[in-house]
């Protein structure tokens, strides 16, 4: 297979239906409709540090391949955290930024990365793509380029290609058939199950109500109320406004259908919490979260036990709560791994790379094993 290869700045010169349909896939993040989602309400651009950089593959009969890419100037919003990477380039006299980064932007959310046309070879794709990202780094003085959240199979295959691969934990929820929340609980011990159901009356004692909203349900003022509990959070924990403007919440996450759920926390008839989750045919993945003040428990319940019940109610496979979090074990959510892959311009750093990535594997294998040990299920 003979493909050219084309890498372009904005995701606009790219119909939304040739892309959607060369995805074949309804993993929400890689709809047109979310990444050029992000670029256009100035989520994504060069003043952000997320400059799309996206990679097209064509042959003579037309666009095969396309990979979401961005040419990074920094590590915020990645999820996979390689600021001593950035240290150990400056150390040695050379620039880590910027750097090549195929991925969400601010979505730790394992998922297809290059998306091909049905029936193309994607092994012979993934050949083509990496030559090209090779060219493309030496041409611009590009230090790296980084995979990250492909899956299992994806990140296997680049190894066998020389590519360097990380491994770290996030922890998931996985529906085992149930028939309710109590059923799921069911399998708890005795303890766990009384501490969390413990936890769930705490919400409703402090006088709150959940509901859940989606697709078309969620309104314009249900955005702007999700918004403004979005950056107060952010506030809080990281001293800015977050990553995601007004206008992805008020016109681009709608756009988006019925693959948006949105769970909102009322005293009486005031909204004052929030969680925003997006989702496919098998899977929910939990991303955003906001508050206009802090209530026990409610982060628990609005974040985890509503999705859990979201899960089971409409008979969804798996639930993605997001990154990090050990407070998920006890609370059904085990140990999953999760994979970057990580190409290296400069021979003497890519092989300290190496070093390093086989002995965090090895510290994540332990890691895991011992966070299973911590599941609340009776038979574990």
């Amino acid at each position: 297979m003979s493909l050219t290869a084309e890498f372009i700045t904005s995701l606009d010169s790219v119909p939304a239906d040739s892309w959607n349909n060369i995805s074949g896939t309804d993993y929400p993040f890689t709809r047109h409709e979310f990444l050029y989602g992000l670029e256009r309400s100035d989520c994504t651009t060069a003043d952000t540090g997320w400059q799309p950089c996206h990679l097209l593959l064509r042959d003579e009969t037309g666009l095969q391949a396309l990979l979401p890419t961005y040419l990074k100037s920094h590590s915020y919003g990645e999820y996979v955290f390689d600021w001593s990477w950035a240290d150990a380039w400056r150390r040695s006299g050379l620039q880590y930024y910027p750097k090549l980064v195929s991925a969400i932007p601010f979505t730790p959310a394992t998922g297809p990365r290059l998306l091909t046309r049905a029936g193309v070879d994607a092994a012979a794709v993934w050949g083509a793509a990496l030559q090209a990202i090779a060219r493309f780094a030496r041409r611009q003085d590009i230090s790296s380029w980084h995979l990250l959240f492909p899956t299992e199979e994806v990140s296997r295959q680049l190894v066998q290609q020389g590519l360097h691969q990380r491994v770290a934990t996030q922890f998931h929820w996985f529906n085992q058939g149930y028939r309710s929340f109590d059923d799921f609980l069911a399998g708890f011990t005795s303890r766990k199950r009384k501490s969390l159901r413990r936890e769930r009356s705490r919400v409703t004692e402090q006088g709150l109500s959940l509901r859940t909203l989606q697709g078309a349900e969620i309104g314009p003022l249900q955005w702007r109320q999700f918004h403004r509990f979005y950056q107060l959070t952010y506030a809080k924990r990281s001293g800015h406004g977050g990553y995601l403007t007004e206008t992805f919440f008020t016109e681009v996450a709608p756009a988006l259908g019925e693959q948006v759920v949105m769970v909102l926390a009322y005293l009486g008839e005031r909204a004052v919490a929030g969680a925003l989750y997006f989702r496919s045919s098998d899977t929910l993945y939990g991303r955003y979260w906001g508050c206009e003040r802090e209530y026990d428990c409610l982060h628990f319940e609005a974040c985890y036990y509503q999705g859990i019940e979201y899960c089971i109610a409409n008979g969804l496979q798996r639930f993605d709560p997001g990154a990090q979090g050990e407070h998920k074990i006890q609370r059904g959510f085990r140990p999953v791994p999760t994979f970057s892959n990580h190409w290296i311009a400069d021979p003497r750093l890519s092989a300290a790379v190496g070093d390093f990535t086989h002995s965090e594997a090895d510290h994540n294998a332990a890691y895991m094993q011992a966070a299973a040990g911590m599941l609340p299920f009776r038979s574990e």
